[in-house]
């Protein structure tokens, strides 16, 4: 079993490798269909299994159009992780949509729109005196 060290290393590694095919290497229409990016790998302690998180920009059609070209695109993703990463064994390679983004840009509106209904202070009130 690999030290956390070494699977930092690895993850990152895998994250810079996908995100250069995603932009470069993956021929798939379906892939292009929204803005792909890498957000995160997490990777198993014995590097055997790595689930890449993406985060897709687009309609919710370009997003499922995205989602499936990635995960029909998984072989090959793994073949090239192995001749660009030098590992005994290349992991097996499973993406995810991360849902992060957009959660955090619901909760900036939210809090948007609390700061909106709540009354400006009265600045004729003071109670510092």
């Amino acid at each position: 079993m690999a030290n956390s060290r070494r699977v930092s290393r690895v993850s990152s590694l895998i994250k810079r490798e996908v995100s250069q095919m995603l932009l470069f290497d993956i021929k798939d229409d379906r892939v292009g269909a929204g803005m792909v990016s890498v957000t995160d790998v997490d990777l198993s302690g014995d590097l055997q299994h790595a689930k890449i998180f993406v985060s897709i920009y687009g309609t919710e059609e370009a997003k499922v159009e995205t989602m499936e070209g990635l995960k029909s695109s998984e072989g090959y993703v793994r073949k090239e992780l192995a001749q660009r990463i030098r590992l005994r064994r290349a992991p097996e390679v499973r993406f995810f949509e991360d849902h992060g983004i957009e959660r955090g840009d619901k909760m900036l509106h939210l809090l948007n729109e609390i700061r909106e209904t709540i009354p400006p202070e009265d600045e004729s009130y003071n109670t510092e005196d």
